[in-house]
Parts: structure tokens; sequence; C-alpha cells
């Protein structure tokens, strides 16, 4: 099993902040092996009957663990999850628990208590530059084509069962199990299209005929999505002016092997690898600092900057990804900061080793490495 170091020091970070560690990510994207990595963990799997029997007495379970390290995988399965996680923050701050899912937590009504101030969360997302190291392969177009769940990224080829048979499951185990949805065949339909349309403007009713269903069930179809890791909603940056945009959101699919397979794309051409860049830019700042606070920004005469970063009290930054350098055109930037003058302007591009900058006119902008743009990002707690 390949240690994925950066993940395992933020649950110990995280352990030394609180006695809970709530470990969402989807399916196969590697969170029971990385829980077994841990020092000194004892592993409890609560797809098991008997392990959820042991569980119907929180505190009789409690009473015997008292100082341990434990994971609570798939805790989820439990009638009431959040009952045992209240009761052991509360009542036996001495016990170190990971508790792992499919979701995030109070996604599902599963979960009557989320836990607010008790407990701190991590995404684990699909396969980041620090997972490539671990598993000695630094192969970006390999990355992006094969995905950055650990089976895909992996295997020696591309099976597109192995899609299809993720999907059923995350159907049958995930949505089933904690949103009860309906009409799974107008489910997946979605899903297929949110896969082959990452990245775009979403706009519910141009989904509504395909998956014949109305359109606030759409939108309660991306409200799963978004709940359970699969999709990632990026609203745009706006003080609400006349000339931007200021509600239409896009939609990014949650891996970009996902994306090629829906997409039918066996190989990489040129002309792919800017767009799936984009995403892996995206998935690498979401893994360090949340999946909140990150934007884009379009204006009525289609001037567009990729990512808009704002944080409380501080200047926006922009972002744009290029696979190249040279590719980079400064009109969306410039545009923007006509608008908001303040903040830094980055580009992250594939074929940048060492940092530098350039101005365009008035606008200075700051090339990176992908490696050195996140290394500017505060890692989210």
């Amino acid at each position: 099993m390949v240690r994925r170091q950066y993940w395992l020091n933020r649950i110990e970070e995280a352990w030394r902040d609180t006695s809970i560690v709530w470990l969402a990510g989807v399916r196969r994207t590697g969170k029971t092996v990385l829980c077994r990595l841990l020092r000194d963990i004892e592993y409890f799997d609560c797809e098991r009957p008997r392990v959820r029997q042991q569980m119907s007495d929180p505190e009789g379970f409690l009473d015997g663990l008292r100082g341990k390290r434990i994971v609570l995988d798939e805790i989820h399965r439990l009638n009431n999850p959040s009952e045992l996680l209240k009761i052991a923050a509360d009542h036996y701050p001495d016990i170190r628990i990971i508790a792992t899912g499919s979701s995030s937590l109070g996604a599902s009504s599963k979960f009557r208590d989320t836990l607010t101030g008790r407990k701190i969360d991590i995404w684990l997302a699909p396969m980041i530059l620090p997972d490539l190291q671990d598993f000695k392969n630094a192969d970006i177009p390999h990355r992006m084509l094969h995905g950055g769940l650990p089976p895909f990224f992996i295997a020696k080829e591309i099976s597109e069962p192995a899609f299809q048979d993720w999907i059923d499951a995350y159907w049958s185990k995930d949505i089933q199990e904690l949103f009860r949805l309906e009409r799974k065949a107008s489910f997946q339909k979605f899903v297929e299209l949110v896969l082959a349309q990452s990245g775009g403007i979403f706009e519910a009713t141009h989904y509504s005929a395909p998956c014949e269903v109305s359109r606030p069930t759409i939108a309660n179809y991306l409200y799963v999505l978004e709940a359970t890791y699969v999709a990632h909603i990026i609203r745009p940056f706006s003080m609400r002016s006349a000339s931007e945009i200021i509600s239409a959101p896009k939609v990014y699919a949650f891996d970009t092997g996902f994306v090629c397979a829906y997409r039918g794309w066996d190989k990489l051409r040129s002309e792919d690898m800017g767009y799936l860049w984009e995403h892996l830019v995206l998935n690498e700042i979401q893994a360090r600092i949340g999946r909140h606070g990150l934007g884009y920004w379009r204006d009525k005469r289609g001037h567009e900057v990729d990512f808009i970063l704002a944080r409380p009290r501080q200047d926006p930054i922009a972002i744009e990804c290029k696979w190249r350098a040279d590719q980079f055109d400064p009109a969306g930037v410039q545009a923007f900061r006509r608008r908001y003058p303040k903040g830094l302007n980055l580009v992250a591009a594939h074929d940048v080793t060492r940092t530098f900058g350039k101005r365009f006119g008035g606008l200075e902008v700051i090339f990176r490495s992908l490696q050195s743009l996140v290394d500017l990002l505060p890692c989210r707690k």
C-alpha cells in the first residue's frame, strides 16, 4: 500500500486540534487504505452487521476504547451516526476518531447533528501532486487521462466497464443509502451529462429535457452531486455590477479520468491539455483550501478569468490556468482589474519551472508552476 504522506500528515495535524476528524471523499478515492496506514489504529468497518451491533450502545462501545485511535469506516451505515460522534466528542475526548463517508456531514437526514465546532473536516481529493510523488509517477498527462482515483491511476489500460461499475456502485451504495432518490435512469443521465460537459456554465433548463425531469429536480440532483463530491460548483465572483455575470455557476466534474471517459477520449490531443489542466489546477487548489472561497469571473462582453480566490478583508487573487505559458491572453485579467484594481494576478502553467513576472501594459502577471502556486495557499484546517 502506498503511503500518501500529505494526507496522513493532515489527519495527524487535525487530531492535535480536535478528537473527531470527518474524512470524506468519493468512492474509491482511497479513504479506507489511508486510514489503515495511520499508526496505532484500531479499525471498524461499519458495513459489517456485527460491527454495527457493537455500536448500538454508543457509551458501552466507547468505554472500551479510551485513549485509543480508531477508524469508523463508512459510518453512514449506522442508523444514527452523528449520535455516536457527538457522545464521543463530548464525553470521550481522549479517543481519537476518524470517521469516513462519501458525502459531506449533514447532507443526508441520517446525520441529525452536523457536530459544528466538534470536528475537523478533511476532503480526500483525487490524487494531487504529493500523491503523484508517493506513487512514483509524476506523468501529468497520465494523471489527466486515467484520473485521480488510485485504482484507475495505477491501471495499465483504461477500462470503460470500470467507470460504469463505479457509477452503478455510486447509485446503489451512496445515493440510495443516503438520499433514496427515485428514477435511476434520469439521475445517471444527469451524471453522465455533467461529466461530459464539465467546466461549462450550468443552466438547469438545459438538462431537464434529456433527463426527463423538472427543473427543480435537476437542481436537487446537482445538490446531491455537490454533497457527494462528484461535482464542484464554482459561483461567479461579483459585486453585482450590471455588466458582470452574477448568478450562473460553473460546474466541474470531480475527476479528469471520468471526464475523459464520458467524452469518449482514450488518448489526449494537444488541444485537450488546457481544458484538463484547468480541472487539475482546481483539484489542487481545493485540496488545500477546501471547496469554498473560490469563484470565477466573467463579464457580459465575454471577458473571463478562470478562478478568483476571494478571502475576507483581502484583495481578490486572479488565477489563470494555461498548459503553456505562451498561451496566456491578458485580456480577461485586464478587464477584471479595471473593475477590481488590487490583487495578485497569477498564471499556473505546466511548462513553468521557475517563477517569473511579466508586464502587459500596466498589468503585472506572475507565472508559476502548479506546485509553487499551491505553496502560496493556506492549508484549510
